[in-house]
């Protein structure tokens, strides 16, 4: 290592990158250390049942029950478009009733789950943040600490339970929501009767469809809730802070429900196709 007082300006440099690159790789390191025993900590309290569960239902009517009008109101625009585009793309070639094969298939498994994952993982993984970091800056975490609450058993767990129940009940409904506006845009706009449609619903339908669905479902309002929970614990800096962990919140749990998505189809349709 060259002496400070000696070292040229590319020495230097170069101890400045090496420093802020351990810098980096230090707090990466300790950060996800940090939501390991986050996470540990989470599972522990699942068991503290008179702690969370007054908080359950509140935490199901604000994060599952208020969001129904966003999934249903995705669900009806992108069923409408999905069987216009069906149209379009079959040109003739394909008999029309696979406009329902086509819808079914496609709302149940993919489109519902994901879309209405996306607009939760910026409403619900926000509100989480949010909420939790402007407790946290206020200090009425360490109030709840002092009064021997536990913090995550409290305000953590009500909410991931919350997230992993409603997000399949929302998504059910948008999967339902998204057949029938396609549905009902094939036979006002395509002129093909409900029969056909109907027909074509269930020329490849499978159970294991709305079961796939529900399941990722299920996956991503747990990791929303874990993610936004994590940001909002986390957050330092008074409001400036709360803005940032909002972000982090939002962006880290849309990425997280599209890395489930093709870990989900890697996983479970790939192995099914076999």
């Amino acid at each position: 290592m060259p002496d400070a007082s000696v070292a040229t300006p590319y020495d230097r440099g170069l101890l400045r990158l090496v420093s802020a690159t351990g810098a980096w790789g230090r707090t990466r390191v300790e950060a996800i250390g940090w939501q390991g025993r986050f996470i540990g900590r989470t599972v522990a309290a699942v068991r503290d049942v008179r702690t969370w569960a007054p908080q359950l239902a509140t935490q199901m009517r604000l994060l599952g029950v208020d969001s129904i009008p966003i999934g249903v109101f995705l669900a009806v625009f992108t069923g409408i478009v999905l069987a216009l585009l069906a149209s379009y793309s079959f040109t003739g070639a394909i008999p029309m009733y696979f406009v329902g094969t086509l819808v079914e298939k496609t709302i149940t498994m993919e489109l519902a789950p994901v879309l209405s994952g996306l607009a939760l993982a910026g409403r619900v993984g926000a509100n989480i943040a949010a909420e939790l970091g402007t407790m946290r800056v206020t200090e009425q975490i360490d109030a709840l600490e002092t009064l021997t609450y536990d913090p995550v058993a409290y305000l953590v767990v009500p909410r991931v339970l919350s997230g992993v129940v409603m997000f399949p009940v929302v998504v059910g409904l948008a999967m339902l929501t998204g057949v029938l506006a396609g549905w009902a845009a094939s036979v006002t706009l395509l002129g093909l009767s409900s029969p056909e449609f109907i027909k074509g619903a269930r020329l490849f339908f499978d159970h294991f469809d709305v079961r796939y669905g529900l399941v990722k479902a299920a996956s991503f309002g747990l990791a929303v809730t874990i993610i936004g929970s994590v940001a909002g614990l986390r957050t330092q800096g008074g409001a400036q802070g709360v803005g940032r962990a909002t972000t982090q919140a939002v962006v880290r749990s849309a990425v997280a429900i599209l890395v489930l998505d093709a870990f989900w189809a890697t996983v479970w349709l790939l192995g099914r196709a076999r």
